[in-house]
């Protein structure tokens, strides 16, 4: 699928801003990568790093060998899972779900059964034909999950992707999310900043904080990493 390496990456905002400096990190083919800590440590730069929607200021980002440092985000088969939803207010809750199938020309048989079914699996079924201005925070959120479940990239980036969601409802979509990644064999970086889910969703877990790599950890270590017990 796609192994993800960041070579002493830096990104730096016109507004000066270092939103990463210097990172080094690699999330190996197939593994389930979340990042954590406080905000502002870069947690989502990495993520649009990744997805190919900022370019690095310095050093060098590849997947399975190849730089795609300036490779435009169709290029990179990812799916991104926003904080803010990006829904398509014009589109129904079908037709959000299967924007990017249906840019990959599947067949309408195939772009039904797979909405259907992620939409079963997100509890959504019954407002399908409802638009994004219709639905609670919570509903668009799982909107926007589904919409990345109902593809098959060779890299899934989640940025806090439950959060609008009750406690009942985050456990589910945790479970949701972990079997489509195995299914898939997907490689995947979450981000979170909260613990239960650091510690139940991943098998690595990675800190940033102020742009750089703090804790590189196996999920037994999340004692150990300071932000997570603060």
């Amino acid at each position: 699928m796609a192994r993800i390496v960041f070579d002493k990456v830096s990104k730096v905002y016109g507004n000066g801003t270092r939103a990463l400096n210097g990172l080094d990190l690699t999330v190996e083919d197939g593994e389930f990568v979340v990042v954590t800590g406080p905000s502002g440590s870069g947690k989502t730069t990495l993520l649009r790093l990744i997805a190919g929607l900022e370019i690095p200021t310095e050093g060098g980002l590849s997947i399975d060998g190849t730089n795609v440092a300036g490779a435009p985000p169709e290029e990179r088969n990812v799916a991104m899972v926003f904080q803010n939803y990006a829904l398509y207010p014009h589109l129904s809750v079908f037709e959000n779900m299967a924007f990017g199938i249906r840019l990959a020309k599947l067949s309408a048989e195939v772009i039904k059964q797979r909405v259907k079914e992620a939409a079963t699996l997100l509890q959504l079924g019954d407002v399908l034909d409802h638009a994004p201005r219709d639905l609670s925070g919570g509903q668009r959120q799982r909107v926007a999950v589904g919409r990345a479940l109902v593809r098959e990239p060779r890299i899934f980036l989640f940025d806090e992707p439950l959060s609008n969601l009750d406690a009942a409802l985050r456990a589910h979509l945790r479970a949701v999310i972990r079997n489509r990644h195995e299914e898939t064999g997907a490689t995947t970086v979450y981000v979170t900043h909260t613990a239960a889910e650091a510690a139940e969703a991943g098998d690595r877990i990675v800190e940033l904080r102020d742009g750089c790599l703090v804790e590189n950890s196996g999920v037994a270590g999340l004692e150990s990493v300071g932000f997570m017990g603060s």
